[in-house]
This record gives C-alpha cells, structure tokens and sequence, in this order.
C-alpha cells in the first residue's frame, strides 16, 4: 500500500501526538469512532502493531519500506532497535525536517521531491536517500522559499545535537550519526523489532 493520505488528525488521536505527521493539536483527546472512549485491555499484538504503527505514520514510510529497513537493522552490529531508529533518522526528508526547513516529514518530502534540497552540492530528490555524517545540507536558490524560511520565526530552533545549522546561510551540516536519546518520538523500538520477528 503506497503512503498514508488520509485525515491525520484522527491518526493522532489513535497513536498519540506525532510531531512528524502534523503539527495540529488535539480538541478530543479519545481515540476516535463510537468506542473510543471506553477503556480497553490491549493483547499484546496489538501493543507492538501500535508501536509499529507510530514509527509509519510519524516517517510517513510504507509497509515494505518498514520492512527493508527491519531487516537492514538485524543484519547490522548493535541493537537492532537502536539501528532502526538511526537508518530512519538519517533519511534526507527526515534530516530537513529536523533542520527546521519545513514544518512536518510530508512538507520535508515535497520539499526533497520538488528538487530544492542538495546534499554535497549535488542536487537529491529522493526522500529515502541516506545521509551520512559530514554531508552538507544546502537549498537550491529558489528566491521565493527563501524568502519564506527567512519569514519563518523558529528557524533553526531545537536542532538536536548530531547536526548544525548555520540561519544566514541556510546550510545544514551532519556532525555524527544520531543518539536514542536524540529521536523525538516516544515508542519502544525493540516491540517493533519482535513484531517483524515473530511475522
């Protein structure tokens, strides 16, 4: 199934705040539908769908995407959850999100898509394109974007520790590979780890 279209704020009243998928804030904290304000004793399925779910929505990643990116992580040292979390973390959408270049996941990936984002001086328009550390984040000059970032208040505001950003110049750098403790979203990623294992 292709990637998630739908109302988001219903996504977020399910999963829990999402600052990826949307910046709205909710009027209704229940869960949306006739039951969602009963209490409910979740299985454990459906505890670890729910974390899988959160990573999805939040990255805007498919099925299969999720998937590929599980299955890099088992093969590589380390903890497997850890270096899930990294692998998504390090996707170019997600980097210009976290640079403050655009509100949400979805607006960094038109972004990246439309071709105004270039990484190394070379111009990138595929949202998945792994970064690494030391690769230089710059936007094509597109006058009128421009513009709307200069406009833009929280510019370069709560950048996380592994990247830097330079507001004069619009440049972005990536320091080091990001931290745990650097991602923003609240999940457990080893219930995602044994959701995948136990398929």
């Amino acid at each position: 199934m292709s990637r998630y279209r739908g109302p988001r704020v219903r996504i977020i009243r399910r999963l829990g705040i999402l600052n990826g998928l949307s910046r709205k804030r909710l009027r209704r904290p229940c869960r949306p539908g006739q039951h969602g304000q009963r209490p409910r004793k979740p299985s454990e399925y459906a505890i670890r769908l729910e974390e899988k779910q959160k990573l999805r929505f939040n990255y805007g990643l498919g099925e299969k995407q999720l998937l590929r990116y599980v299955q890099l992580a088992k093969k590589t040292k380390g903890s497997s959850g850890v270096v899930l979390l990294q692998l998504i973390e390090m996707r170019l959408d997600n980097i210009v999100f976290r640079l403050g270049l655009a509100p949400t996941i979805p607006a960094a990936r038109q972004m990246v898509n439309h071709g105004h984002v270039c990484v190394n001086h070379k111009n990138v328009s595929i949202p998945s394109f792994q970064c690494k550390p030391g690769d230089i984040i710059t936007l094509k000059s597109n006058e009128n974007l421009k513009r709307l970032l200069e406009q833009n208040s929280n510019l370069g505001a709560n950048i996380p520790s592994h990247l830097e950003f330079n507001k004069s110049t619009l440049v972005g750098k990536i320091n080091n590979i990001v931290n745990r403790e650097a991602v923003s979203i609240s999940l457990n990623e080893l219930l995602i780890v044994e959701f995948y294992s136990r398929k």
